[in-house]
């Protein structure tokens, strides 16, 4: 399930670095990647980052930066140092904001000799919906919204987007360059996604096998691996789904 493996991110989501740990030592056989977010990294700072860097893993950075250009092109170059896989910003910063990230990034890659992680713009959260965006003045469905600002991430040179399982197949159509990345959140395995309206705040959801058979790069999947009384056999179940697809 090499392939299927590579497929996955855990979200390490917890409070303290005592349970990250337990996660990460239970799960890094079968993970591709883990998540570090902004609950376990304002607990834990940048120590548990390179802690599971130093430990052979790779690290998804999730902290979507969202500032002035020289701000997040400062916090870029320092997610570079880190030495994490993937990190990410808002597209909503705009362009100047994006360019500027991504030419830090890989300047400070190539100047500091250091591996050059993949950079991605956040389009739409997966917990707004229309009405959501409304209420922030963006008068237009999330699909839109997010075909709109992954084209605007790609202009400049971001190397992909986090968007919801319901816009990758457009996104494919919008964006076909085959290295540009969609890392899709929101995935839940089936027996609980037609009940998670009820159940947590995500909105636009997929299960793994949905999301993969649309095109993913990579599914992160948290609460439902972290939380399970079984985080192996969850594991499993959503390897076995990739696998599926």
């Amino acid at each position: 399930m090499n392939l299927a493996k590579n497929k996955l991110i855990v979200a390490l989501d917890v409070p303290t670095v005592d349970e990250a740990r337990k996660v990460f030592h239970l799960l890094r056989a079968s993970t591709g990647m883990f998540k570090i977010g902004s609950q376990l990294f304002t607990a834990a700072g940048p120590s548990i980052v390179r802690e599971i860097v130093g430990a052979g893993a790779e690290v998804f950075l999730d902290l979507k930066f969202h500032d002035i250009p020289n701000t997040v092109a400062a916090a870029s170059a320092e997610a570079v140092r880190l030495g994490v896989s993937l990190f990410n910003i808002h597209a909503a910063g705009g362009s100047e904001m994006m360019r500027r990230a991504a030419e830090a990034t890989a300047d400070t890659a190539a100047r500091e000799n250091l591996l050059r992680p993949r950079l991605l713009a956040v389009t739409v959260l997966t917990s707004a919906n229309e009405k959501a965006l409304s209420e922030m003045g963006i008068n237009a469905a999330p699909e839109t919204q997010v075909l709109r600002l992954a084209a605007l991430a790609a202009s400049c040179g971001v190397d992909g987007v986090v968007a919801s399982g319901h816009e990758i197949e457009a996104l494919r159509r919008t964006i076909q360059s085959k290295d540009f990345l969609v890392v899709t959140p929101g995935v839940r395995l089936k027996k609980s996604a037609n009940a998670l309206a009820q159940a947590d705040d995500q909105k636009r959801v997929m299960t793994p096998l949905e999301a993969v058979r649309a095109g993913a790069d990579h599914i992160v999947m948290g609460r439902q691996i972290v939380g399970a009384d079984d985080p192996v056999a969850a594991v499993q179940s959503v390897l076995a789904e990739i696998e599926g697809a």
